[in-house]
């Protein structure tokens, strides 16, 4: 019985031992592996440049492996402010017991990141620099207080060129920020009621559907100059995967001035019995004219892709 005893609690050591393992820490090449695509999706949706992103998040975070990053998924060291409503998580940092915001998801901080530049008065001409400038970017986020360390800058430029983060700027485009931009920020907790950033337009209706204005019993806008996937998103109260979502569109498709936007998902059955499809004309541009899903369009005429129609074709739009 002594000797099952014993190795009993040889057994049970080892599984505590096992247990008491740190948890593995993340390099920053796989940092950037896991969430370059949020980055490049922030990009998008703010104007904040995929590489000043990602440097930041390494750098706040320890590249994911910081206590504020693993138990309070903040990876940009964001403090909790007046305005901020969600969960908090106190530490030591410039002083003791210092509040910072908490998130449910490590995605929920990069969202909140952009839009806490994006809303801050301090950090508003950094909007007006080229998105492709990451040095002028960082030195402005220095200039505008975003860190207390005085090498901030340089720290956020080395890890760019370090690990080459400038390459995923490609094809973000500069969202200066516009005279009417609201001077606070949203965070995700806070109520819907809560006034957001409006789209960059000269109208104060713009991005919100006009009264009767539907398709197939479904509210739309037609998009304006400077509009955005983003912009109408808050415009609306919406998020952004779901105008893109409601729309069959990419986080990365151009939205061209006076396009059809969707604020609800289509559905029902079109007037139009088929569509005669016209010179250029995608699958896509022809389920936003018609308000069909894709996915619709697609089974019902058993197609796969754009290459699969040509200029006379008819298609069926509904049995």
């Amino acid at each position: 019985m002594k000797r099952i005893f014993n190795l009993s609690a040889i057994v049970l050591l080892m599984s505590n031992s096992a247990w008491a393992q740190p948890p593995k820490r993340m390099t920053t090449a796989e940092y950037v592996s896991k969430y370059k695509d949020e980055a490049i999706t922030d990009m998008y949706k703010t104007g904040v440049p995929a590489s000043i992103t990602l440097a930041q998040g390494i750098l706040e975070s320890d590249a994911g492996n910081s206590n504020l990053a693993r138990e309070a998924n903040n990876h940009f060291g964001i403090k909790c402010h007046k305005e901020w409503t969600g969960e908090t998580f106190i530490m030591d940092d410039d002083a003791k017991d210092e509040c910072f915001r908490k998130y449910p998801s490590v995605l929920d901080s990069y969202d909140d990141h952009g839009l806490f530049l994006r809303t801050r008065p301090r950090y508003a001409s950094l909007f007006d620099l080229e998105i492709t400038d990451y040095k002028a970017w960082a030195y402005g986020l220095k200039k505008a207080g975003y860190a207390t360390n005085p090498q901030y800058a340089e720290l956020l430029i080395k890890l760019i060129e370090e690990n080459e983060l400038h390459q995923y700027d490609k094809g973000g485009v500069k969202m200066p920020i516009s005279s009417d931009a609201v001077s606070q920020s949203r965070p995700a907790t806070q109520p819907k009621k809560e006034q957001h950033e409006r789209p960059n337009t000269k109208h104060a209706d713009a991005g919100k559907p006009k009264k009767g204005q539907t398709g197939n019993g479904v509210p739309y806008i037609r998009s304006q100059k400077g509009d955005t996937w983003y912009s109408i998103a808050i415009a609306n109260e919406m998020r952004l995967w779901q105008v893109l979502k409601y729309n069959d569109a990419e986080k990365n498709d151009l939205l061209n001035e006076g396009e059809i936007v969707y604020l609800k998902p289509k559905r029902g059955t079109p007037d139009d019995e088929f569509h005669v499809v016209d010179e250029g004309e995608t699958l896509r541009e022809i389920t936003q004219k018609h308000c069909i899903k894709l996915s619709r369009l697609i089974k019902l005429n058993k197609l796969e892709n754009d290459i699969q129609i040509q200029p006379g074709q008819k298609l069926r739009l509904r049995r």
